[in-house]
């Protein structure tokens, strides 16, 4: 069974537990790995844990929920190895997994209501990567992590 790592900050808290509990409603395993209220935090510190959880294995891929996904997706994407896709539609959802192999996936609680979350969260996870000419592409993001002398984790492709 998947495991899925989830984080959020204060503003991404509601939207979370909603997630949450749908992905134990259809079998997936989650590691919550914060925040637990509304009371406001830092979201770079969600996004490291999400992505360490992801990096090291603990967790099969990563979604994490800010106000608007931008930042979460940023600052996970510092983690080496980490490739975060803030989505706000199914489309690009589908299109982070398929052509960039996105192991996170970041989503805005402001921006985006429970419903479209959860399709934009379905789409993603059934999702595979495609490989063929999007690996090359991916290889080359793994080799920014190279460039800039951070260890990258093997990639399991």
């Amino acid at each position: 069974m998947t495991i899925v790592g989830l984080g959020a900050d204060h503003a991404g808290f509601p939207l979370k537990e909603d997630l949450k509990a749908w992905l134990i409603a259809r079998g997936y395993d989650v590691v919550d790995l914060g925040t637990q209220s509304t009371e406001s935090v830092d979201y770079p510190d969600y996004a490291a844990a999400v992505g360490s959880a992801v990096t090291t294995g603990k967790a099969d891929c990563g979604v994490l929920v800010c106000g608007t996904g931008i930042g979460m997706a940023m600052a996970a994407n510092k983690v080496s190895g980490v490739r975060a896709a803030a989505c706000s539609d199914a489309y690009t959802a589908r299109m982070s997994r398929e052509h960039n192999d996105a192991n996170i996936l970041a989503l805005g609680a402001r921006i985006t209501g429970r419903d479209a979350a959860i399709e934009i969260l379905e789409t993603w996870l059934e999702a595979e990567f495609a490989g063929g000419r999007h690996a090359r592409r991916v290889d080359k993001i793994v080799e920014l992590d190279r460039a800039r002398g951070q260890e990258t984790p093997d990639d399991p492709r």
